[in-house]
């Protein structure tokens, strides 16, 4: 099966409800009328307005969406519901975590079967940065690395130019190699991975790219990578 995973840097109906664009170029990868759509919103404690707003934008999209709390008390076929799904949507947040819970329920093994079989895993912010081996984060403080699921390689970091202090820690955590070399992604920006390779960095906004950041001869490089815009030019 072809294993989909589409990381968004920020945007997405939480960050753009009036740009759907990325949310629909999660939808588009589903060769289905109705996509069945699993909303994880545990990095933001399960926010009932956030669950609220991911019904509402879905149902507009044309999906059918569905959500997983871990809170409360959790049905003991949740496993089951989660590889039903067409589309896993993850929510920003605390990746940490929601790391940890993921961990101590299972769900870590469950999302990598739910990607070998077929699932289109996809996600903002926390839910675009979880999949990496690692991954810079402002759910430490200060903002540090912290280690991700390792289902794609490398590091990555959301916000790239939306928050002001992005950019610095990660060449500085870069430079001085205490993180990996890895990808990031502006507000807007989006990488889809195909099987474990970037295929294309998609933006709903004109501006937004994703960049590579790597140490090279002892300076951190940051490369513009090539991209495609969802929108009208």
């Amino acid at each position: 099966m072809t294993q989909h995973i589409v990381a968004m840097g920020g945007g997405g109906f939480s960050m753009e409800p009036d740009n759907p664009l990325l949310d629909r170029y999660v939808l588009n990868l589903v060769n289905k009328a109705q996509p069945k759509v699993c909303f994880l919103g545990q990095a933001s404690a399960e926010s009932d307005d956030y669950k609220v707003r991911f019904y509402e934008a879905f149902t507009q999209l044309g999906a059918i969406p569905t959500s997983l709390s871990l809170f409360g008390n959790v049905p003991h076929n949740w496993h089951e519901a989660i590889l039903a799904q067409d589309v896993i949507y993850v929510g920003g947040g605390n990746t940490r975590s929601m790391l940890a819970l993921w961990r101590e329920w299972g769900m870590d093994k469950i999302l990598k079967q739910a990607l070998e079989n077929g699932i289109v895993l996809a996600g903002v912010s926390a839910g675009a940065v979880c999949w990496f081996e690692e991954f810079l984060t402002d759910s430490v403080f200060p903002m540090g690395r912290c280690p991700g699921l390792g289902f794609l390689k490398g590091s990555a970091c959301p916000h790239y130019d939306g928050e002001a202090e992005r950019r610095p820690t990660l060449t500085r955590l870069v430079q001085s190699g205490d993180m990996m070399a890895g990808l990031a992604l502006d507000d807007g920006a989006a990488a889809h991975f195909v099987d474990g390779e970037l295929k294309q960095i998609v933006t709903s906004r004109p501006h937004a790219n994703g960049y590579t950041v790597a140490l090279k001869n002892g300076t951190v490089v940051e490369a513009k990578l090539e991209k495609l815009y969802l929108g009208v030019s």
